[in-house]
């Protein structure tokens, strides 16, 4: 099943370049070995190996975003202990990486993380027209900006709400994920937090005064993707991917902090264009 949802996202000269794998035999009439030739290092070498090269001349950012998370997933498995994000320009070392390995094998979630960084390779923003109690009016938005996505949650209707809440988790994972620095110390100003936390549930609620936004747009991110499950098709596989999202934000957070740090911060301003 993963292997379709890959064949969804991927172009046909991804597959050109997928079929140049050694352990191509086959990739086209049987979708699961996708993932395999994905995760595969002569793939990573073809779009990585070249000093210089900008990798997305080679393949959509869909493909380099999934073949990047998959080379993170591998060096996981074999990391005695990761650099840990703790603060802005700072790092420490910890030992404890079971949970980060845990999480990144999940077929569905590597998707998931794969398909999130990709959809920020492109970014939208404008205004809507929403109806209110004294008529039609534009509502302005972004998708990097967390206050306009919670101000059109409210004004869209019930339908829609799902969808635009499924995006502010992807924005709070995103942000404190790949731009944790920032994240922390200027995408949230001072002023801003107090419409936080009221976008927050009563039950979740806590005095943030003396919190950084990485903690702010956590438990924002968990209380959106709990929304957007709570509305999605429980049957299919991504409700329980948003569900796993939901409980265990913090450590999908610290996967893509590993990855920036390893692999994605001398071009995240380039290919983001975002923080």
């Amino acid at each position: 099943m993963v292997g379709r949802l890959y064949l969804e996202h991927l172009s046909d000269a991804d597959l050109g370049l997928l079929a140049g794998a050694p352990e191509s035999v086959g990739a086209r009439t049987d979708p699961e070995r996708i993932e395999a030739l994905i995760d595969s290092p002569a793939v990573f070498r073809t779009l990585f190996g070249t000093p210089g090269r900008d990798p997305l001349l080679r393949g959509s950012p869909f493909l380099l975003f999934a073949v990047l998370i998959h080379r993170a997933v591998r060096d996981l498995g074999a990391a005695a202990f990761v650099e840990e994000w703790v603060g802005p320009r700072q790092r420490v070392p910890v030992f404890a990486v079971g949970d980060l390995r845990e999480f990144s094998t999940g077929p569905l979630r590597r998707l998931f993380l794969a398909e999130l960084l990709a959809s920020y390779s492109h970014v939208s923003s404008g205004s809507v027209l929403v109806q209110t109690a004294r008529g039609w009016r534009r509502q302005r938005f972004s998708e990097l900006d967390p206050l306009r996505l919670i101000e059109l949650a409210d004004a869209v209707s019930d339908a829609e709400r799902p969808a635009v809440y499924r995006r502010l988790g992807d924005l709070s994972l995103f942000m404190s994920g790949i731009f944790p620095d920032y994240a922390a110390e200027r995408l949230v100003a001072e002023r801003q937090r107090g419409r936080l936390e009221r976008a927050l549930a009563a039950a979740d609620r806590e005095r943030a005064e003396h919190h950084d936004g990485i903690w702010l747009l956590e438990r924002l991110g968990r209380r959106a993707y709990r929304v957007a499950q709570q509305a999605t098709d429980r049957s299919t596989a991504m409700a329980g991917v948003l569900a796993e999202l939901s409980e265990n934000f913090a450590t999908a957070r610290r996967v893509l902090n590993f990855l920036t740090d390893r692999y994605l911060f001398p071009m995240r301003q380039r290919w983001f264009g975002a923080g």
